[in-house]
């Protein structure tokens, strides 16, 4: 007989300490909310993600506002940011994941960095078409303009002089998406001395998004196909912002994660073998010469 299961802030204190336990968060960095209802619960601020528990976990109205005691983390506003333009999304994680962190303080532009661009099939169905990098802004609404045009079309983002943020239907899937970011970032970094990796044919991306979207990962039917195609056809920092026409700012870059290559099957859904459809679907382009 299993035991009791855990309430749902004991699933994001739990989070929090895993955060921790990797290394990818140190002092009182990071943050974690979860969608509730019709608001929101999200770790507090000036508390060691080390040592949160269940009783810490702050409950919030739809404004984003503490209902009861404790004061909520400053970063907020790039979570609501997430929340409302992703109604699919139940969840989403921020921290700083040393490999991801270290591209996303490098150099470079919004697709000028190493993991910007799909080398490994699997992470395209999980992620996306790009994981782009936006410039550093200050927290508040700079961080927010920055972060909101990326928000429909993929599943995480490199902060600028910042760290990582990822967010998914449910805690699991946030949590293996930032995850993922932060592998490819050490198999990149790993490749550095070898000439670096090399990004997927333009052509291979299609079917991966169509593979994306048939097992019902992130929005990728909303205009993400051809805005890969756009971004990968162009030089890096050619790059245009999707949808609001924002303009591009010089990048510092931010942070991704470690793990499976998979993300989990949002609830209600079946379990999806997400290799047998990536090849499925780059077979099929093969055949027909797409």
């Amino acid at each position: 007989m299993s035991g009791p299961q855990p309430t749902r802030k004991g699933a994001i204190a739990a989070i929090a300490r895993d955060l921790h336990a990797r290394g990818w968060v140190a002092n009182h960095d990071g943050n974690v909310t979860v969608r509730d209802g019709g608001g929101f619960l999200a770790t507090p601020t000036a508390t060691s993600k080390r040592v949160i528990a269940e009783r810490d976990v702050l409950t919030l109205d739809a404004a984003g506002k503490v209902i009861g005691q404790g004061k909520v983390f400053g970063e907020l506003g790039l979570h609501l940011a997430v929340y409302q333009r992703r109604p699919d999304v139940g969840a989403v994680i921020h921290a700083h994941p040393v490999a991801a962190t270290a591209i996303a303080c490098g150099p470079g532009g919004v697709t000028d960095h190493p993991i910007a661009r799909p080398f490994i099939a699997e992470a395209v169905v999980s992620l996306g078409p790009i994981i782009p990098r936006v410039g550093f802004a200050p927290p508040g609404e700079p961080a927010v303009a920055a972060l909101a045009p990326w928000c429909e079309t993929v599943d995480a983002v490199l902060l600028g002089g910042h760290g990582v943020i990822a967010w998914g239907a449910d805690l699991e899937q946030a949590l293996l998406r930032l995850e993922l970011v932060e592998h490819l970032a050490k198999i990149a970094l790993a490749a550095a001395p070898l000439g670096g990796v090399r990004p997927l044919p333009e052509a291979a991306l299609a079917p991966l998004l169509a593979a994306r979207a048939k097992a019902g990962l992130g929005r990728a039917a909303d205009g993400a196909s051809k805005l890969a195609a756009d971004l990968i056809a162009r030089p890096p920092d050619g790059a245009p912002r999707p949808s609001d026409g924002a303009s591009a700012r010089p990048v510092v870059a931010c942070a991704p994660a470690p793990h499976s290559p998979v993300a989990t099957i949002p609830p209600g859904k079946p379990a999806v073998d997400l290799a047998a459809i990536v090849r499925d679907e780059l077979l099929a382009a093969l055949r027909d010469g797409r």
